[in-house]
């Protein structure tokens, strides 16, 4: 079955190009509050479920044996732009941890803004792991990797505790079986497994209420939660929708993007969690996706609604910065979450 088109692109007064995506929203209970398209369909989560990913770090207390502070929790969560910030975070989570930068098994990549390439490039450097949008992430699994006293070499491996230790996480959260053979390899190395929207919709509804979450668990995601809406620059950066989300948004949500066209989120005064995925990848439109939810599920504030307009409807502009179309949500999506909004409301 193919999934409907959700987002539209427009040049001038004609739609130019078509997104087909799913979106699945669960609440705290586990009940189905809205799905569009096939949301039952495995797709690799990606970059969005890093929340889940570290929550074996505090909740074992590796987090606080190693003092890792709010700042650095966020970026263990992050997608980061590879700025000085992130960078400089990312090494002393591995000094607290007793690593050098050399540890990591992410792989070197230029930062995402043309002003911090130019920086290397001015210094005469070449990008390294820490420059690596991953490297907080993979920071908090060498912490974990320093407590529990296994290797810190091979740590991206299946096999490793560290990845086993998830794997068990998010089995428990989204309630699906991950075998090898929906298992594929991240682009930072790790596994990734590929698991219905549905299933990750549920995980982050509990991930920001802690219903049905035992009270480690529960903790860990709360804690995991404030640093990010906290700290929202380190999970993103400079100009990056999650960040701004966050930030406009003042604690009232926690969203995170992924690679492909993959978001997850929750709304905690809500009970809602949140997944989507958009069919050809574009983040372009599951930005417009998420921002739409966002718009059609909250009571907003000027301040808010200012916020949104500008992320549900991004312009297309030309080389002269004229606006020549937009980025918008179809009206059949706009009804479907209108609907449901209220109906949950």
């Amino acid at each position: 079955m193919s999934n409907p088109v959700l987002v539209e692109v427009t040049r001038g007064d004609v739609v130019e190009s078509r997104h087909r995506g799913a979106i699945a929203i669960f609440d705290a209970n586990g009940t189905p509050v809205l799905k569009i398209g096939d949301t039952g369909r495995r797709v690799f989560p990606r970059s969005a479920i890093k929340a889940l990913q570290a929550l074996p770090l505090v909740e074992s207390g590796a987090a606080d044996a190693l003092d890792y502070d709010p700042a650095e929790l966020a970026l263990a969560c992050s997608s980061h732009n590879g700025e000085e910030r992130h960078v400089n975070a990312a090494r002393v989570m591995l000094i607290k941890a007793g690593l050098e930068d050399d540890a990591l098994e992410c792989g070197p990549q230029w930062p995402s803004r043309v002003e911090d390439v130019a920086g290397l490039a001015r210094a005469g450097e070449t990008p390294c792991a820490l420059h690596n949008n991953c490297s907080g992430k993979h920071a908090g699994f060498l912490g974990l990797a320093k407590v529990m006293g296994a290797p810190t070499r091979g740590y991206v491996l299946p096999d490793h505790p560290v990845q086993q230790e998830i794997k068990a996480v998010l089995e428990a959260m989204t309630g699906d079986t991950l075998t090898p053979d929906i298992c594929g390899i991240d682009g930072c190395a790790i596994p990734t497994f590929a698991t219905p929207l549905d299933g990750f919709a549920r995980a982050f509804a509990a991930f920001g209420t802690g219903e049905n979450l035992e009270p480690l668990r529960a903790e860990a995601a709360r804690r995991l939660y404030d640093a990010c809406v906290d700290n929202a620059f380190m999970v993103a950066g400079t100009d990056r929708f999650c960040t701004r989300a966050m930030a406009g948004f003042r604690r009232r949500v926690f969203v995170k993007t992924g690679a492909e066209g993959v978001f997850c989120a929750t709304i905690p005064e809500l009970g809602l969690g949140i997944a989507l995925k958009c069919d050809d990848g574009a983040s372009r439109a599951s930005e417009v996706m998420m921002a739409s939810i966002l718009e059609a599920f909250l009571d907003l504030n000027d301040d808010e609604k200012a916020l949104l307009q500008d992320l549900t409807q991004p312009a297309i502009k030309t080389r002269l910065d004229v606006k020549a179309g937009v980025i918008r949500p179809t009206s059949d999506l706009l009804t479907d979450l209108k609907r449901a909004a209220s109906v949950s409301a």
